[in-house]
């Protein structure tokens, strides 16, 4: 079976110098990859970042503290060799696209070809609070891949007239550092992303969902590639797992109650909760899925203790792999089966128990090895 390559979670907050340190550190632990969100404004409504919910209250003041995720790559990138790095995921809402595709090619020089760019359709939450529109997301998504590459594959100034980009004799003459651009990976879910990225993307980044459905999944976007005269092996099969660990099985169920960890399986699509027995927390919105109505900012108290009580361990358990570092690893195994060949570790545990944050740390490592192995 081909390897799996393995990345992590870049440091979201201050202090700088500790993201770099924690890269070079993950770097030297034989990671392939070292990734960071784009948030503006964080999964956890501020009515839930209290002490008595979670002990990092006590420490951080807010649930949106995020550094901007290019610039990041770019110190990183500048003071690493060999570890890859890389955003999960931007949007080209926030971001024009020709301003995307220069930061992108100034990433690509800075990072020596490390650089790759995640691209999903947006989060409601990064978005509406800030004055921007969030209607058509996907296609302005698909559009504005389409601006990037033509900037990047003219050899001087360009027009284009689509509905949410237009171009006049625009130009972009920076090179690619090597004879090719950065790679574009989009996080897709539904069928329309999914024939986007088999047309248009070079590496796939979704969220979890079973490995059966993965390699479905998988099978959508390599038949988009051949329908687009594209080689599918040359798209990236990857994923955004969220790691929950215990050193044993008690441990791990408490984790999965924990509120903030329920929390964030709020942007879990209605149908998910149902396909689950569970009522959709969110059933009220006109998409019930956190990526379209939940802006954290907006919810009071009683709404997020109401949200925590209705999302079960059980939707925990689907949304994250949840175990010991020897359970997780064999669940992973199945997603092997079914096509997975890049995995963004995401560590959650300490949401769920901050004092576990050392041990967890460790077990990542474990289980990077079983993985290896």
């Amino acid at each position: 079976m081909e390897r799996l390559e393995l990345g992590v979670p870049g440091q979201i907050m201050p202090p700088a110098d500790a993201a770099v340190r924690f890269a070079q550190r993950a770097e030297a632990d034989g990671f392939d990859a070292v990734w960071w969100p784009d948030h503006l404004m964080g999964w956890h409504a501020d009515t839930m970042w209290t002490p008595d919910l979670t002990p990092l209250a006590r420490v951080q003041d807010n649930p949106h503290t995020y550094f901007d995720p290019l610039i990041m790559m770019g110190v990183v990138g500048a003071q690493t060799e060999r570890v890859k790095v890389g955003v999960v995921v931007t949007d080209l809402i926030r971001r024009n696209p020709a301003m995307a595709a220069a930061s992108a090619l100034t990433l690509d020089h800075v990072t020596k070809g490390r650089a790759i760019i995640g691209l999903g359709s947006g989060e409601k939450l990064n978005v509406t609070p800030y004055g921007m529109s969030f209607e058509k997301p996907v296609a302005r998504l698909s559009e504005g891949i389409d601006v990037m590459r033509l900037l990047w594959e003219a050899d001087g100034p360009v027009d284009y007239r689509g509905t949410f980009h237009t171009l006049d004799k625009a130009v972009l003459g920076l090179s690619p550092y090597r004879e090719r651009p950065p790679e574009i990976w989009t996080a897709a879910h539904g069928p329309r992303m999914l024939r986007l990225t088999g047309t248009k993307a070079d590496g796939w980044l979704p969220t979890k969902m079973t490995a059966v459905d993965y390699g479905k999944s998988l099978t959508v976007i390599e038949q988009a590639a051949q329908d687009a005269d594209r080689d599918p092996a040359g798209i990236t099969p990857g994923m955004l797992g969220y790691i929950l660990m215990g050193p044993d099985e008690e441990t791990v169920r408490r984790l999965t109650e924990a509120p903030l960890v329920r929390a964030l399986c709020v942007l879990l699509p209605s149908q998910v909760f149902r396909d689950l027995g569970v009522e959709p927390p969110l059933e009220g919105g006109p998409h019930g899925s956190g990526f379209h109505d939940f802006i954290p900012t907006t919810v009071e108290r009683a709404e997020s203790l109401r949200i925590i009580e209705a999302i079960p361990p059980q939707v925990v358990r689907h949304y994250a792999f949840c175990g010991t570092p020897a359970q997780v690893a064999e669940e992973l195994a199945e997603y092997r089966e079914n096509g997975l060949r890049h995995l963004v570790m995401w560590n959650i545990t300490a949401f769920g128990d901050p004092s576990l944050a050392k041990w967890s740390f460790q077990a990542m490592n474990e289980l990077k090895g079983l993985l290896d192995g």
